[in-house]
């Protein structure tokens, strides 16, 4: 069975910052952070290959780091200068496919539990 474990969400005031993190059982191509806000849709935030390539969503390059420790099978997202419209649940996706990074929900098969992550003004 294929897990990843996502740790690091929580509180923070805005301009604060924040690292996720996922660690995976196994060593997956494809990772990547998604987010869903409430009352909104899921939307894409960064992925990075197992080569370190990333891709970003264009509104969030500016403050948002994906990177990965290919050792410890381990997806990071370090997040800065925080805004309240970045509270949201935050999940890791990740897949063995060798294929290029992207943003797109259904190209990834496995997924971490969420975890919440509020800004406050």
């Amino acid at each position: 069975q294929v897990e990843l474990v996502q740790s690091g969400g929580g509180s923070v005031q805005s301009g604060g910052s924040l690292r996720l993190s996922c660690a995976a059982s196994e060593s997956m191509y494809k990772m990547a952070w998604f987010r869903q806000g409430p009352g909104k849709e899921q939307e894409g935030v960064a992925a990075i290959e197992y080569t370190g390539r990333t891709i970003y969503a264009g509104s969030l390059r500016d403050r948002f780091t994906i990177s990965r420790d290919n050792a410890k099978n381990t997806l990071y997202l370090q997040m800065t200068s925080l805004k309240p419209e970045d509270t949201a649940m935050y999940y890791c996706a990740a897949d063995r496919v060798w294929s290029k990074a992207n943003l797109q929900a259904y190209e990834y098969t496995y997924w971490g539990q969420g975890t919440q992550v509020t800004v406050s003004s």
